[in-house]
């Protein structure tokens, strides 16, 4: 070979070399952001060329889908549809033509499009038969008639809310509702009729914010109910060894370090009350005195035992509650009544409520109980999993007598049910400068069966303008919704 073409011969040569070392860099490299990148039209297309698999609650499918439009521009086949959609919405999130997708319908959806590897052989097999490839199933851990409850019992208060039940032996979600939600329906598509659809949700035109998932992405000041916390601290402290030791508590209570006098709501028993007591009548200066006596950080390190300044995965995320660390001792008195910087989401103090109920073990919360195949075979499946010990079961029977006694005569007496015990604690904390701004009423509880089994803990937070600050509103308007979540999982075991 002369010279001239030795040279052409290297430098196709190269060319060809250059080409399959760039074809490979996509194929192999860089085939995660290609599939994700926005503008690769191909993935979105794919992902609705097949109905997608249901998301299941109770054996039943709270999704669907359905042929889209052929109008205009669309080349998508399928749209999503959904079930009771603005009940369901905080639990499935939603999947969009032009918007994308959110929590389990965002996380899952690998298993719900066919593509996710574990369906491999299911993918395989398809393609040998010749079958169109089918999404798979999201089983859940909800109970749609706690589901129910919880919902219509925020529509009927008309404010803002969010409900949380958990199985205290398990961690299974068992109702998480938001309240005002959306259908996501309005905007599966892709038309000018889902795009005004959407506009209109944005809290830039609705104030109200339907779309915020507020039983896992807001926090609240949870007042009173935080009171469960710093009891729990006192006994595992050995500050106090029992519910009817009198308590080292004056009256009025001068907060250390300052001249100011933390007050109690009314008349009430508070000096030197019992902890039973004190937690029956709310007593400020009781619990303040407690956090202040035991500082920020044995405070602090048994409000990371119930889960908080810790994000909590169900898998959908939930925003991270708050206890602040490096507070002198009249901040950490206000912290350990729920109010100053202490902020929750209505999961953790379901998560407060469950930890109590079940002997002192707090249970991870998840809401995916098994993902299926299109013939319905497992994929995957969750096993509980314990998260902490917040509390010796010892101390945590104490703190279960406290909390039956605020319900069957001190401010709960709302969520009494026949034949169950209850326990519970009410709260109202106002915020905003000068307490400019909405109360929030809460309610947390559980319920103990005569068998000693706890099937159910929830926890009720409320934006109510009504609301007082004498803890009555967390027992007037969310212990009523409480109870009704507590009878529905009930009745649902028998």
């Amino acid at each position: 070979m002369n010279k001239p073409l030795r040279r052409i011969a290297v430098f196709c040569g190269l060319l060809v070399l250059t080409l399959l070392l760039r074809d490979n860099w996509l194929q192999y490299v860089k085939t995660d952001a290609l599939k994700d990148d926005p503008k690769n039209r191909r993935v979105t297309i794919a992902r609705y060329a097949n109905p997608r698999g249901d998301i299941i609650v109770g054996g039943n499918p709270i999704t669907g889908s359905a042929e889209s439009s052929k109008t205009g521009l669309n080349d998508l086949k399928y749209k999503r549809t959904y079930k009771n959609g603005s009940m369901w919405a905080p639990v499935t999130g939603y999947a969009s033509q032009a918007f994308g997708a959110t929590q389990l319908e965002s996380i899952e959806d690998g298993i719900l499009t066919g593509d996710d590897d574990r369906l491999f052989f299911r993918k395989t097999l398809d393609m040998v038969t010749g079958k169109e490839q089918q999404g798979g199933n999201v089983v859940t851990t909800l109970n749609a008639a706690a589901q129910k409850a919880a919902f219509d019992g925020l529509k009927k208060q008309g404010g803002k809310g969010a409900v949380v039940a958990l199985d205290p032996s398990t961690g299974k979600i068992l109702a998480l509702a938001s309240y005002p939600s959306y259908d996501p329906s309005s905007f599966a598509g892709n038309s000018d009729t889902d795009a005004a659809a959407w506009k209109k949700l944005q809290k830039k035109y609705n104030p109200n914010d339907p779309m915020l998932n507020r039983a896992l992405r807001e926090t609240y000041p949870p007042g009173s109910t935080f009171k469960v916390v710093t009891a729990a601290a006192a006994l595992e402290n050995g500050k106090y060894t029992s519910a009817d030791q009198k308590t080292d508590s004056p009256l009025p209570w001068t907060m250390p370090g300052t001249t100011t006098e933390l007050k109690n709501e009314g008349s009430i028993p508070c000096k030197d009350a019992t902890m039973r007591v004190a937690l029956q009548y709310s007593c400020n200066t009781v619990f303040g005195k407690i956090g202040a006596d035991l500082g920020n950080d044995k405070m602090l390190a048994e409000a990371k035992k119930f889960g908080f300044d810790a994000e909590q995965f169900t898998p959908v995320r939930a925003t991270a509650s708050v206890f602040s660390d490096g507070m002198n001792q009249s901040q950490t008195a206000l912290s350990s009544i729920g109010q100053y910087n202490t902020a929750a989401t209505p999961l953790q103090m379901a998560m407060v409520a469950s930890a109590v109920a079940n002997d002192g073990k707090l249970m991870k919360p998840y809401m995916v109980d098994t993902l299926q195949s299109s013939n319905l075979d497992p994929v995957a499946k969750t096993q509980p999993e314990e998260l902490s010990r917040p509390l010796s079961p010892q101390n945590a029977q104490v703190l279960q007598e406290m909390m039956q006694t605020v319900v069957e005569k001190g401010t709960g007496t709302n969520a009494k049910i026949d034949g169950v015990k209850v326990g519970g604690k009410t709260g109202t904390a106002q915020h905003g400068v000068a307490n400019s701004e909405n109360p929030y009423a809460w309610f947390i509880s559980y319920a103990k069966l005569p068998d000693g089994s706890s099937p159910v803990a929830v926890a009720v937070v409320i934006e109510d303008d009504a609301a007082n600050r004498d803890d009555i509103s967390g027992g007037g308007l969310a212990a009523p919704i409480a109870k009704n979540v507590m009878e529905a999982v009930i009745d649902s075991k028998k």
